[in-house]
């Protein structure tokens, strides 16, 4: 296995933690974690991918871990994530790159292939559908609007910070444990540590407010032209699957993959399998194949 870097790097006026491996003269590939993770979500991914030869750089989004945690809820506006983004390959001199973003990580990757297309190669989305028909399924899909009423609740100031805290952050604890992957102590306290630093819960939790305040376009005016891998489980408990085929008809090059039996972190439970489809995703640029179930 690739050897991991760490280095911390000021770019878009925030200090992100880096986790980084493969050749620096690789195609660069982003890693983005979502709600509550951080980068280590992604271990068993970094090393395949470097071995494969690619630069692979995987943050703590901005609020998450180790970086930095920059006040007020405009802080996490949609389009300061993408230029995190964005400046980070500025950074590393790469004109081109690549994203595999779950859940948030993934809404940054959406946004970055709307706002950046020329520099976006391959934009892979786990569990994540485009924001706009997110928002709208919120409001259109009586389904959807159950499974989004935490959304609502995350809007509220400082009550979902007590509820999380409770009991060594119980239910953010709960939700990756529910996995089929399961996960160990030393895992298990990583996170936890991960949610204890002063100001990550508040900071993690003001990505959901800064999106509820966001102007979104109608998603049937948009066109996605980056090729997309959607990978989606489907029993996801916070997304329906019509996210994902609402999602797809965006993209001008799309192809989506289901998992019927995995959850929202289908990227933990379905690893093998994951990592098989993103590495050809990235080595072929395969996005013109049709839907599939493995």
């Amino acid at each position: 296995m690739s050897e991991i870097r760490f280095s911390d790097v000021r770019t878009n006026g925030v200090m992100l933690h880096l986790a980084e491996a493969g050749p620096s003269d690789g195609p660069v590939v982003f890693l983005l974690h979502g709600f509550p993770e951080y980068w280590q979500t992604w271990e068993n991914y970094i090393g395949p991918l470097a071995k494969a030869g690619f630069h692979v750089i995987a943050p703590d989004q901005r609020g998450y871990n180790l970086s930095e945690k920059p006040l007020g809820i405009a802080a996490y506006d949609l389009d300061q994530l993408a230029a995190d983004i964005t400046s980070l390959a500025d950074h590393f001199e790469a004109n081109h790159f690549s994203v595999i973003g779950h859940d948030w990580g993934g809404t940054v990757g959406w946004w970055i292939a709307m706002h950046s297309p020329t520099r976006l190669d391959r934009l892979a989305v786990i569990n994540a559908p485009h924001p706009s028909v997110w928002r709208e399924a919120m409001q259109s899909n009586p389904q959807q609007r159950r499974k989004s009423l935490y959304v609502k609740l995350f809007r509220v100031p400082w009550l979902p910070e007590f509820l999380l805290r409770r009991r060594r952050f119980a239910a953010l604890a709960q939700s990756l444990e529910a996995t089929a992957a399961g996960s160990t102590q030393a895992e298990r306290d990583r996170y936890l540590a991960a949610w204890s630093v002063p100001g990550a819960l508040t900071a993690m939790l003001n990505w959901y407010r800064a999106f509820l305040k966001k102007d979104l376009p109608q998603s049937g005016d948009l066109r996605i032209v980056t090729p997309v891998l959607l990978i989606w489980g489907e029993q996801d408990p916070f997304g329906v699957r019509e996210l994902a085929q609402a999602s797809l008809r965006l993209c001008v090059h799309g192809r989506a993959i289901y998992f019927s039996d995995a959850s929202h972190w289908v990227h933990r439970e379905e690893g093998a399998r994951c990592l098989q489809v993103l590495l050809e995703f990235l080595a072929k640029g395969d996005a013109k194949a049709p839907t599939t179930n493995p």
